[in-house]
C-alpha cells in the first residue's frame, strides 16, 4: 500500500534543511544517469528523506566534518513511479539481469525515504574520493569489500561514519546505505521544493 501525499509531506524532510553543508548532486532528474532519462517524478531536484534519516545524516556529516571531509548524494528517496520506471528500462532493454542480481530493486527501500546513496568528499572542494566505480557500476568492482588499497580504505571510511550513526550499507553498491525506520511506507510523491 502506498502511502498518501499527506502523509509522504508529513514524513519526509528535505536533507537540504536539515544538514545544509551535504552536498547534492540528483542524478535521477538529468540525464546523467544508467536510463539516460530524468526518471518520472524528479521533475525537482532535491533530496529528501525520512526525517529521522535525515538528521542521521546530518551527524553523519558534523562527525565527517570535523576532519575535513563530508558527504555528497545523488539519490535519497525515490518516487513508486521511478522505480517502476526502472524496472521497465531493465525489462525493454534486455537488461533483467540487473533485477535478477538486485543491482535494480521492484520495490526499494529508496521508496520509503530510508535508503540513500552517497560518497565521502573534501569538505572544502567538494572533490570526490577515490571509491574504484562510478555510482550506479553494476558489477561485482561495487561491492564494498570488493576493493584494494585506497579504495578499500576509502570506502570503509564511508562504512564506518554511516554506521555509527546506525545506516546499514548494501554489500553489492558501496554507495548504498539504509536507515530502519518501524513504520516505513513507500511513497509516490513526486520530488517537490519543502
Amino acid at each position: 500500500v502506498i502511502a498518501a501525499d499527506s502523509v509522504a509531506r508529513r514524513q519526509l524532510a528535505a536533507v537540504a534543511q536539515v544538514a545544509p553543508s551535504i552536498r547534492q548532486e540528483v542524478r535521477y532528474a538529468t540525464r546523467n544517469n544508467f536510463t539516460g532519462e530524468v526518471l518520472p517524478g524528479y521533475g525537482v531536484a532535491v533530496v529528501l528523506l525520512r526525517r529521522e534519516a535525515a538528521e542521521a545524516l546530518g551527524r553523519v556529516q558534523a562527525r565527517l566534518a570535523a576532519k575535513g571531509m563530508g558527504l555528497k548524494i545523488w539519490d535519497g528517496y525515490r518516487p513508486v513511479r521511478a522505480t517502476l520506471a526502472m524496472v521497465a528500462w531493465c525489462e525493454r532493454t534486455g537488461q533483467t539481469k540487473l533485477l535478477d542480481d538486485g543491482y535494480i530493486a521492484r520495490r526499494s527501500r529508496h521508496n520509503q525515504g530510508v535508503a540513500v546513496d552517497l560518497t565521502l568528499v573534501e569538505l572544502g572542494s567538494g572533490r570526490e574520493f577515490d571509491m574504484g566505480t562510478p555510482f550506479d557500476e553494476f558489477s561485482a568492482r561495487s561491492h564494498t569489500a570488493n576493493a584494494t588499497g585506497v579504495v578499500a580504505a576509502n570506502r570503509q571510511l564511508l562504512v564506518q561514519a554511516m554506521a555509527a550513526e546506525g545506516f546499514t550499507n548494501y554489500v553489492d553498491e558501496w554507495w548504498h546505505f539504509s536507515f530502519v525506520v518501524p513504520d516505513a511506507v513507500p511513497y509516490d510523491l513526486p520530488l517537490e521544493r519543502w
